[in-house]
Formats: C-alpha cells, structure tokens, sequence
C-alpha cells in the first residue's frame, strides 16, 4: 500500500455529508462527519474514515480509500497552537502504515480525537 499519498491529506473545513456517501455505508453504519480535502472529501463515520480522491482533468474518476477504526492500534492528535501555527495533525498507526492527516485549525480536533476514541475502544 502506497502510504505517500495517504500522508498528503489535508482536511480544510467541515461540509455537509455529501449524499452519494450513503451508497458506500453498510448497515448500521452512520456518517458522522464530512470534511473538504483539497480535491474532494473526507467522510468520518461509525465504523471508518472514507476519503475520496477525485482524479483526472474532470474530476469523474475517483479513488476512495476506506480505514476501519478496528485496523488503527495506535493515534495521536496535536491541536493548532496560536499565531503561526496554521494545522492541526491527526495521527494513526495501522498495519498498513503510519498515516498523518493535517486539519486546518478551523477544524475541532478534539471531536475527531474523541470520534475515533470512541470507534477503536468499542471495536
């Protein structure tokens, strides 16, 4: 698994969950968040973190990357400090690797820290 890609993403604000999403849930799973990336969205829900990455000229073709929160043995979360300090970081070790997601510091971190708390410690 490529894990330079993955450590690209940048989550810039929260946006309403986009409809489509429902069609990649299971049952019983929920979309809790939604967050604009630089090409698309990242989607937090029940059970995973969705990210979908809109290729190409047009933006048709998509890859979506899917993380179930049991995968994750390890996470840490650094808030944005004050007035140069322009991210917050979101961590999270799995067996496919170490995957570092950065927030704009517009963003809560700490309800994602507790999101994902939450979804590995009721795995």
């Amino acid at each position: 698994m490529e894990t330079a890609a993955i450590t690209s993403w940048t989550l810039l604000q929260e946006i309403p969950v986009p409809a489509d999403v429902n069609d990649l849930l299971v049952d019983g799973e929920q979309a809790v968040a939604a967050y604009k990336t630089f090409r698309d969205s990242a989607i937090f829900t029940t059970k995973r973190l969705i990210v979908r990455d809109a290729q190409g000229l047009t933006g048709k073709k998509v890859e979506v990357y899917s993380l179930p929160y049991s995968r994750i043995d390890m996470w840490s979360s650094e808030n944005a400090g004050k007035l140069l300090d322009f991210n917050a970081e979101l961590e999270m070790w799995t067996r496919a690797g170490h995957i570092k997601i950065k927030l704009d510091k517009k963003i809560d971190i700490r309800r994602l820290d507790k999101l994902i708390a939450w979804a590995v410690l009721n795995a």
